[in-house]
């Protein structure tokens, strides 16, 4: 992990991880990424299954305009950078 900026909810400086935007099992291993916190990368982890990223959610702008996202990053980008984020799971049926 480096200290850079989310591209989702561009907090900077966080720790950051590299999100595959086609999940890896689904053959994003060579495809694009996106730099995001971990919070971020958290949040779209338990919103959407591996299957939905694949097919639709497959860049920085199909994530950002889900609702639930749109409330998620809203509420994100008013937390410290420093403070550890609690991600909770989707009640949403996959």
């Amino acid at each position: 992990m480096k200290e850079k900026t989310c591209e989702l909810c561009l907090r900077n400086p966080v720790q950051t991880t590299e999100h595959h935007l086609i999940p890896k099992q689904h053959g994003g291993t060579e495809g694009p990424t996106v730099i995001l916190c971990s919070a971020c990368h958290r949040q779209i982890h338990a919103l959407f299954s591996n299957e939905e990223l694949a097919r639709f959610y497959h860049t920085p702008e199909r994530l950002a305009d889900h609702p639930a996202m749109q409330g998620y990053l809203k509420w994100v980008k008013k937390q410290d950078p420093a403070k550890r984020i609690t991600t909770r799971k989707s009640h949403r049926k996959r």
